[in-house]
């Protein structure tokens, strides 16, 4: 009995030593943070990668039209020159920059127009602006 006792206090020392951040510097709020750094980067480079343009890849153009026939062409009309919602071949009311235009669609804006982020991807998104880039030339 007696040596369990011992075989106890070596393992109370021994785990305090170990696991006491102020003695080991161990801590799980410090292999947390380890991790949500690590995915955070993971998901930027993803992001990245999948920001790419899609500008001039025919193949993507195709499938951003099917993407707007089915999703943008009620409101937008086909050729993009607006019925209830607004005409995409001329000066775009929100801007025209690539960020403002993924903006637009993937949050959407006030006074009519949906956000599309949780029923089309980035990538979709991003033919689809691809496509819209045709229609304004």
């Amino acid at each position: 009995m007696t040596a369990f006792f011992i075989l106890a206090i070596i393992f109370v020392v021994g785990y305090v030593v170990l696991y006491t951040p102020a003695i080991s510097g161990w801590s799980y709020y410090k292999i947390f943070e380890k991790k949500m750094a690590d995915a955070q980067a993971v998901a930027s480079s993803e992001d990245a990668r999948e920001k790419k343009s899609f500008s001039g890849d025919e193949a993507a153009i195709a499938e951003g039209a099917k993407i707007y026939a089915s999703s943008c062409a009620v409101c937008h009309k086909k050729d993009g020159t607006g019925g209830m919602g607004s005409d995409l071949t001329a000066e775009l009311q929100f801007g025209a920059t690539p960020e403002d235009i993924y903006k637009s669609i993937a949050n959407g804006r006030e006074g009519g127009m949906p956000p599309f982020k949780q029923q089309l991807s980035k990538t979709k998104i991003l033919k689809v602006m691809a496509f819209m880039e045709t229609l304004r030339k």
